[in-house]
């Protein structure tokens, strides 16, 4: 087998690739949700709603609970693939590696609800399209599908998981860093 290189500092590239598929997720579920809900108010509240919970998880709370814990917080002149290290260090307070493997446990864990900000616009999709057919939610949905595919079997484990230098203490590597 091949030895892969954990990074230290993410290339500019693979940052990229790794919130663009996040913002593109997140933007087409929203957007999936208000149009296949359209025809009632409560498309645009559940659309507003599900942008803001996912937004939150990602870019709002791991910075503040998953982050300080992370090696990557710790490293000098380290960027993560996500690069939310570089703005944890600057908001919160470094924490513990031990508290690292916290982020998948309990029901609503940050991993959890991370996982839940990628599902929950293909659940919810998926009956509006029964209730209010349109060929743009239903593009929405098949992109979406692909979205998280791609995430998996490319961003994941071939630009991410792979050359992650926190992969030994990760609860999510030890998953296979199937979301993450």
């Amino acid at each position: 087998m091949k030895e892969v290189k954990a990074y230290s500092k993410y290339p500019l590239s693979s940052i990229i690739i790794f919130n663009s598929t996040v913002v593109a997720h997140f933007v087409l579920g929203g957007l999936g949700i208000i149009y296949g809900y359209s025809f009632s108010w409560a498309g645009y509240l559940f659309g507003a709603l599900y942008l803001g919970f996912a937004f939150a998880i990602m870019y709002g709370i791991m910075p503040f609970e998953v982050c300080p814990n992370c090696v990557y917080y710790r490293l000098d002149n380290a960027i993560c693939i996500s690069g939310m290290n570089l703005f944890s260090r600057r908001i919160a307070k470094q924490g513990d590696l031990k508290d690292f493997a916290n982020r998948s446990k309990g029901v609503l864990c940050h991993s959890r609800m991370y996982i839940a900000s990628l599902i929950v616009p293909i659940v919810a999709i998926i009956p509006a399209l029964v209730l209010n057919f349109s060929p743009f939610v239903l593009a929405v949905l098949i992109t979406l599908l692909v979205l998280l595919l791609v995430r998996v079997l490319v961003v994941i484990k071939k630009i991410g998981c792979v050359h992650c230098a926190a992969k030994n203490e990760c609860p999510n590597a030890s998953s296979r860093c199937i979301l993450m």
